[in-house]
């Protein structure tokens, strides 16, 4: 039996030896296309890709934040403190062995925190679970990895886990359409210049078993960016990088740390350091804002916001809120930042609203 594992990592060590510039990134993209063809067929192979589907935890709340890190990092107490749940804590490794959620309400919205079992190298490949682990984050609005001051380096541990789980952190899905097509070969049309070339898109996306399609680039990509386009099964999510415990270390070895590895928040879920600055970190990263209902001929009720993301529109509001309200829609009055003037009408279900907005519903 062929063994894809084997001839991945012979071709990740010759990649490891290569010296990307412009005279290797043909060979380059080849090699990286020909490890994303062997990891599709072993995942065929041992149907994996049918049989990770995570744990089953029923989303709640106005947005859903994953908490993943090594055992014995903190994420049960964090998720304890942030949220008032009974996630058990210990001294050993592998205290928490199910999901534990939480919910944390901060700014009136209502946050689930998953605390999922502690992940370790090789966790994307099954080790310790850590498929259906990692499976957790396709359900999530936010990844928070969490790593404490005394073992730094799991940051890049983790963060190449998570990638592994085609997951890509605080990356939008690159602007590029590419279109199956009978015949004609690959045709490349672009807006932008890129740092890929012609000759090593059209090879990439026949060694991918694209040979004829039309691509159209509206950004400047690199190979990675192309392989997850034509793969089409990335998850793109938000993510946050906290260290905990650091109450252990000095404040200049801390400093150190955080500008080492891209730390957004240091912590101690023990001492109860910087949880208030880590909830409105979350709340600000999810992208959420708050918009009060109005009934007609009354006053706004400004005690319970409706909790939407930023960007919203009238439409997803009348969706949020009753089922029959998009199809009997006339229009709507908005108070806000979002309007020019105060209670003005508007008929269009695009118009996007903007934290704080007051919106008067007008159904037929």
């Amino acid at each position: 039996m062929v063994d894809y594992n084997e001839q991945i990592k012979e071709i990740e060590k010759e990649m490891a030896k290569m010296q990307y510039n412009k005279r290797t990134q043909h060979h380059y993209g080849l090699l990286r296309a020909k490890v994303a063809k062997l990891k599709e067929r072993d995942i065929a192979r041992s149907g994996s890709g049918k049989g990770s589907h995570g744990y089953n935890v029923r989303k709640s709340g106005d947005a859903t934040v994953i908490l993943v890190g090594f055992p014995s990092s903190g994420k049960s107490t964090l998720l304890n403190k942030l949220t008032g749940a009974k996630s058990p804590v210990g001294s050993y490794e592998f205290t928490t062995l199910e999901v534990i959620p939480g919910v944390m309400k901060h700014n009136s919205a209502k946050i689930q925190i998953l605390d999922v079992p502690g992940i370790v190298r090789g966790a994307a490949s099954g080790t310790g679970r850590g498929k259906e682990v990692l499976a957790c984050i396709q359900s999530a609005e936010l990844v928070l990895i969490l790593v404490d001051t005394l073992r730094p380096n799991a940051v890049k541990v983790i963060q190449k886990e998570i990638y592994d789980a085609n997951v890509r952190l605080n990356k939008r899905k690159p602007d590029v359409k590419i279109t199956k097509t009978s015949k004609g070969g690959v045709d490349i049309g672009k807006t932008v210049k890129t740092e890929i070339d012609n000759k090593t898109i059209e090879a990439i996306m026949k060694e991918m078993r694209l040979i004829n399609a039309s691509i159209v680039i509206r950004e400047n990509i690199n190979i990675d960016d192309l392989i997850d386009v034509i793969e089409n099964n990335k998850k793109y999510v938000p993510g946050l990088i906290v260290m905990n415990k650091i109450d252990l270390v000095s404040k200049e070895e801390l400093e150190s740390l955080k500008r080492k590895y891209n730390v957004d928040i240091c912590v101690s879920a023990e001492k109860d350091i910087n949880l208030e600055k880590l909830k409105d970190l979350i709340y600000e990263k999810l992208n959420l804002i708050r918009i009060y209902c109005k009934e007609i001929g009354k006053k706004a009720d400004l005690e319970v916001p409706l909790i939407i993301r930023k960007d919203s529109t009238i439409k997803y509001v009348c969706e949020k809120l009753h089922k029959d309200f998009v199809k009997n829609f006339k229009f709507a009055r908005i108070w806000g930042k979002s309007v020019k003037y105060e209670g003005q009408k508007i008929v269009k279900f695009e118009h996007k609203l903007i934290d704080n907005d007051i919106i008067e519903l007008h159904i037929k």
